[in-house]
């Protein structure tokens, strides 16, 4: 009896890992053969390979392809590789598309993923509603001194690793943007500047470190997601941290602005506004116009923006303005030039990092769009099918509500059909003269259309106000354990890491 409930049991969970497998191939779409109850995604839940790492080889694997099937676990997904395509799922045909899809049940979500960037639906267009003006110009020339101090403290700790044999620059990158982050979001003085091990830098390395319990959680979420809808993917230690950060930044303020202009104070103005209201996305009238929908900013949904703006503000920054260095010190030809406009521009602003000083570092932005390119922080994207069925005009292919869609930005930027010699850093392909030779919808660090990054201005100027302090004052090279070409971090979830850091040698300029 025990041996045919075994055998049942064995048959049940073949014929559930595999029912969703004809897919792709009913619809004529290239794929991988799937492996049942894994589909095609096993490197990725063995924590072999990133997500991205693994778009880039589907999008490599079929350089004749408009799409290529996938399968995360048995649920169909389609990797695209036409940028005509792209440009319907992020913007033509965005309504159809509004959704990431990160949270696989729409009643059941976690409360740290209730963030603008994890959102979908209802819940993200009323928050992107009333985040987006935090992010005009004006709120960043208001903000920009915290930069300014942060980058002049920065200066001060790379003194203290000038010389070294090497010292990881993503480290460093990392430690000042969670300083700013810190400042910026809470008011609070994180110090993870002159302390590396600060309780601060522990737990923004903790938001993106992908321990076994997080990679099961992960992989059972997807393969049986009824089964396991009330797991939650982030470790509870993580929530009850960021609970209490929250949590006590706002009784220090008896839960009203305090006149620091910052995130909590943002979101504290947000909530004193009363009930966010907007049109619905998802909900119609039955004359076709759109429901109204509300949305209450309790303290739990300001520490999932907090959340967010912590983690991403500081992860995406540090890796895009660490990698630039470790391109220029490979490259130093590149590296005087960007020296050379950072002292002539500062020279003009009585050597102070102001926002308009930032802004006029052409050179330098052309260096970190380049490094942007090669490395983008999120290296792909993902919308999900919002309508019962929608059809791709462009290849007569109909998909199903809730298949989602992977748009690989790391694999196109470096596709030799859009950009010459891929591999090669070259900021000059982001000259005013030739940057318009780049094609649409195949350049998307911080993404494109409704759902792009909502701070992609402030993020850019934090890393150049970064590249500026270090490279005014030292120069970069590369160390004896250097590694030209750095392995990406197989466990990255949304950002991409690097296997051992980017160590470099870091010396002191000697002007003339």
């Amino acid at each position: 009896m025990f041996l045919i409930l075994v055998v049942v049991a064995l048959v049940s969970l073949y014929l559930y890992g595999t029912r969703t497998f004809d897919y792709w191939k009913k619809r004529g779409i290239k794929h991988d053969k799937p492996i049942p109850i894994f589909g095609t995604n096993l490197r990725q839940f063995l924590q072999q390979a990133s997500m991205a790492m693994m778009a880039t080889e589907v999008y490599n694997k079929y350089p004749e392809e408009k799409v290529v099937g996938f399968f995360r676990g048995t649920a169909p997904e389609l990797v695209v590789r036409d940028p005509e395509i792209i440009k319907r799922i992020l913007v033509t045909d965005f309504q159809y598309f509004h959704s990431r899809g990160f949270n696989p049940h729409k009643t059941v979500i976690e409360p740290l993923l209730k963030n603008i960037f994890f959102a979908d639906g209802d819940l993200w267009r009323l928050i992107r509603q009333r985040f987006t003006p935090a992010f005009s110009t004006g709120k960043l020339k208001a903000m920009f001194h915290i930069i300014t101090d942060r980058a002049e403290k920065l200066q001060i700790i790379t003194e203290e690793v000038v010389n070294k044999e090497y010292y990881d620059v993503r480290e460093l990158m990392a430690r000042y943007t969670t300083d700013f982050i810190g400042v910026c979001a809470f008011g609070i003085n994180m110090d993870s500047l002159n302390d590396e091990n600060s309780h601060f830098r522990k737990l923004g390395k903790r938001i993106f470190e992908r321990r076994f319990r997080d990679a099961v959680a992960g992989a059972l979420k997807i393969m049986f997601p009824e089964l396991c809808k009330n797991m939650h993917f982030l470790s509870p230690e993580l929530e009850a941290n960021m609970r209490h950060l929250v949590e006590t930044v706002l009784k220090n303020r008896n839960y009203k602005p305090s006149g620091r202009n910052d995130f909590i104070d943002l979101m504290l103005e947000l909530r004193q506004k009363g009930k966010i209201i907007g049109e619905s996305i998802e909900k119609k009238n039955e004359d076709g116009t759109s429901k109204i929908v509300e949305l209450e900013m309790d303290d739990l949904l300001m520490t999932a923006q907090a959340f967010v703006f912590f983690g991403a503000g500081f992860e995406t920054s540090s890796t895009a303005s660490s990698y630039t260095l470790h391109q220029l010190a490979f490259h130093p030809e590149y590296q005087k030039k960007v020296q050379e406009e950072i002292d002539t521009v500062l020279a003009k602003h009585n050597n102070k990092l102001t926002y308009d000083a930032v802004k006029e570092m052409h050179y330098l932005e052309m260096a970190f769009y380049e490094s942007m390119r090669m490395y983008p922080s999120v290296a792909y994207l993902v919308r999900m099918c919002c309508v019962p069925e929608y059809t791709i005009p462009e290849i007569n292919l109909t998909i199903n509500q809730d298949v989602k869609v992977m748009i690989p930005i790391q694999a196109i930027h470096r596709d030799e059909k859009y950009f010459r010699e891929p591999h090669k850093f070259d900021p000059e392909r982001f000259n005013e003269g030739t940057k318009e030779d780049i094609k649409n919808f195949v350049y998307l660090p911080f993404g494109e259309g409704p759902r792009s990054c909502v701070g992609a201005r402030l993020g850019q100027m934090q890393s150049m106000a970064g590249l500026a302090a270090v490279l005014h004052k030292y120069s970069v090279e590369p160390a004896a354990c250097t590694v030209r070409d750095p392995l990406p971090e197989p466990t990255g979830i949304v950002s991409e890491g690097f296997v051992g850091g980017l160590p470099l040698k870091i010396r002191r300029r000697e002007k003339n």
